[in-house]
C-alpha cells in the first residue's frame, strides 16, 4: 500500500508530465510538420526519465540494463526525428516557405524595437525602455559613424541576411530584415565581411527577437565582458582559502570530531580533504580546459564555501563572447561530467573497499537520501542495507558529497552549468522558465524539509548571484546538435537521481534501511 505522501507524488508527477506534454504541442503546432517533429523530439528525449521515475512512485525499480535500453531506445528515435526535421527544413528554405508561424498583431513599432533592445541583452542590465524613450532613440543619429555604418551595411546581401530596417542600439545598431540562408552560413560570411571592411572593431550577434525573428546586431568590442579586476581576483583567492577551511571542517565532522577544538588532528582530516578537492578542480578544470580549446576565456573560480557539505562548488564567468551555443554546451557540459564521473569513481571504490567491519558507521537510513547512490549501495551490499547501519569506507561518503556537489550544479537555473546548457540547447526563453521553476521548487522544499537546510541556501545564492541568463553568443540561432541535446537531458537526469530520495515505499521494497 502506498502512503499520502506517495500517492500525492505519484498525482503530481503525472500532472507535470500532461501539462508538459499539452504545452509542448500547443507551442508547437504553429509550426506545422516541423514543429510537431520537434515536439516529438521533445518527448523522445523525456520518455525514459517520465517512465523512470513514474514507475519509481509506484515501486517499480527499473535495473541498470533496462534503463540503458531506454536511452538507447529514445536517442535512437531522436535522432530519427532529428533527421526529418532536417531534411524538411530544407525542402522548406528551397521552396521559400515561412518556417515561423505568423506573429502576433503588432500593438506599434515602438512596441516592437523595444522588445528587440530587451530581448537581446547583450549587457549585464535589463532592456526595459519604454515607449517614450525609444522614440527619442529613433530620432537620435546611431552610434557608429556614418562612414562606418555604411560599410556595415555593405556586407549584407541576398544570400545570407536582407536588411530592411536600422535601429540604433546601445552603442551600435540593430538591422532587422529576412534571414535569406542557413544561420551558421549567414553568420559566418556576415563576420568574415565585418571583419575584413573594420578589422575588429565591431562584433556581429545574429539573435532572435520575442517574435522569433532572426535581426543583426553590431556593437563595438569594447562592449565585450572584461578580465577580473584586481579586487575581484583577491575576492576569489579569499573564498577558496575560506573553502579550504570548511571542506577541512567537513570532513572532520565526517570523522566525528570539530576541527576548531582540536587543530592538532588537522592530519586525519587531510587525506579526505584532498580527495574532495580533486572532485572541485576536476570539475573547475575541466571548464577552463574545454572552454579554451573552444576559444572562450573562463574566469578563475569563487568557490562557494559551505559547513554543511564542505563547498557548494564555484561561480565562474566568461571573459570573452561565445560563439555559438554549442560552444556554450560544451564549456558547461565539461564541469559536472568531469565531477560527476570523479565522483563515481571514488564512490565506488568506497563501496567496495568497505568490508562492514572497518569504517565509518553509518545508519542504512541514510541510503534512501538519493535514489542514484542507494540504489549503487544496494549492488554492493544486498541484504547488509536491511541491518540499522552499516560501516562503510570514508571514500563511499566522500563520492557522495561530490555526486550532491555537481548535482545542485546541474539544475537548470540561470548562470548555473544547468541553466547554461538548458540555454544552449532549448533557448534563452526556455532557460527562464526553468529558472523559475527550480526557485519554486527549491523554495517549496525547503519549506517541507525545513531540517534540511541546503535547498534553502541553493536557492538564495541563485537568486542573488546566479538568476540572470548567459550573454547570448555571437550566433545564437544555430541550435546544439541532437547528441549534445542527450548528453545534457542525461546529466540533468543524473542530478535529479542524486538529489531526489527515495520514496519510502520502494526503500521496503529494495530493503534500505529500517522503518
Amino acid at each position: 500500500m502506498f502512503s499520502l505522501a506517495d500517492n500525492f507524488a505519484i498525482l503530481v508527477i503525472s500532472l507535470i508530465g500532461l501539462v508538459i506534454v499539452i504545452w509542448g504541442y500547443t507551442r508547437a503546432k504553429p509550426y506545422g510538420e516541423i514543429g510537431i517533429l520537434a515536439w516529438l523530439q521533445s518527448i523522445a528525449l523525456m520518455a525514459p526519465w517520465l517512465i523512470f521515475f513514474f514507475l519509481l512512485s509506484f515501486g517499480v525499480y527499473l535495473n541498470l540494463i533496462a534503463v540503458i535500453f531506454l536511452l538507447v531506445l529514445s536517442a535512437a528515435f531522436y535522432i530519427y526525428l532529428g533527421n526529418r526535421i532536417r531534411n524538411k527544413a530544407k525542402e522548406t528554405i528551397k521552396s521559400g516557405l515561412r518556417i515561423n508561424p505568423q506573429p502576433p498583431e503588432k500593438t506599434g513599432e515602438n512596441k516592437e524595437k523595444n522588445e528587440i533592445a530587451g530581448e537581446s541583452n547583450l549587457q549585464l542590465e535589463k532592456g526595459n525602455e519604454t515607449t517614450s524613450a525609444t522614440s527619442q532613440l529613433e530620432t537620435q543619429p546611431p552610434p557608429i559613424p556614418e562612414e562606418e555604418l555604411k560599410e556595415i551595411k555593405g556586407i549584407f546581401s541576398v544570400d545570407t541576411f536582407f536588411a530592411t530596417e536600422t535601429i540604433p542600439y546601445q552603442d551600435g545598431v540593430i538591422f532587422k530584415g529576412n534571414l535569406r540562408g542557413d544561420a551558421e552560413f549567414s553568420y559566418r560570411t556576415l563576420s568574415q565581411k565585418l571583419e575584413e571592411k573594420l578589422g575588429d572593431k565591431y562584433r556581429l550577434f545574429l539573435v532572435e527577437t520575442p517574435e522569433e525573428k532572426p535581426v543583426v546586431i553590431i556593437l563595438p568590442t569594447t562592449n565585450e565582458p572584461k578580465p577580473l579586476s584586481l579586487a575581484q581576483k583577491n575576492l576569489a583567492f579569499a573564498l577558496f582559502l575560506v573553502t579550504i577551511f570548511t571542506t577541512m571542517e567537513s570532513v572532520a565532522f565526517l570523522l566525528g570530531f570539530d576541527l576548531v577544538g582540536n587543530w592538532q588532528r588537522y592530519t586525519e582530516v587531510l587525506p579526505l580533504t584532498l580527495g574532495l578537492w580533486v572532485i572541485l578542480l576536476a570539475h573547475e578544470i575541466a571548464h577552463h580546459v574545454v572552454g579554451r580549446s573552444r576559444g572562450v576565456k573562463v574566469s578563475l573560480p569563487f568557490f562557494l564555501p559551505s559547513l554543511q557539505i564542505g563547498s557548494f562548488g564555484a561561480i565562474t564567468r566568461f571573459e570573452s563572447v561565445i560563439p555559438n551555443r554549442s560552444v556554450l554546451f560544451d564549456t558547461a557540459f565539461a564541469g559536472p561530467a568531469a565531477g560527476f564521473l570523479v565522483s563515481l569513481i571514488i564512490l565506488v571504490v568506497g563501496l567496495s573497499l568497505s568490508t562492514g567491519n572497518e569504517g565509518l558507521e553509518v545508519p542504512t537510513f541514510f541510503f534512501r537520501g538519493s535514489i542514484l547512490v542507494g540504489s549503487i549501495a544496494k549492488f554492493f551490499f544486498q541484504s547488509g542495507l536491511e541491518a540499522d547501519s552499516i560501516r562503510v569506507h570514508p571514500f563511499a561518503i566522500l563520492g557522495w558529497l561530490g555526486l550532491v556537489i555537481n548535482a545542485i550544479n546541474v539544475l537548470p537555473a540561470g548562470q548555473l552549468d544547468g541553466g547554461r546548457m538548458v540555454q544552449a540547447i532549448y533557448g534563452r526563453k526556455t532557460c527562464r522558465r526553468t529558472t523559475v521553476g527550480t526557485l519554486i521548487v527549491l523554495g517549496i522544499v525547503s519549506l517541507f524539509n525545513p531540517i534540511n537546510s541546503l535547498p534553502f541556501y541553493w536557492a538564495i545564492i541563485i537568486l542573488f548571484l546566479q538568476r540572470d541568463l548567459e550573454r547570448p553568443c555571437l550566433n545564437e540561432l544555430s541550435e546544439p546538435d541532437d547528441t549534445r541535446a542527450a548528453w545534457g537531458l542525461f546529466m540533468i537526469f543524473l542530478s535529479l537521481a542524486t538529489l531526489i530520495p527515495i520514496s519510502p515505499s520502494l526503500a521496503t521494497r529494495l530493503g534500505i534501511g529500517i522503518l
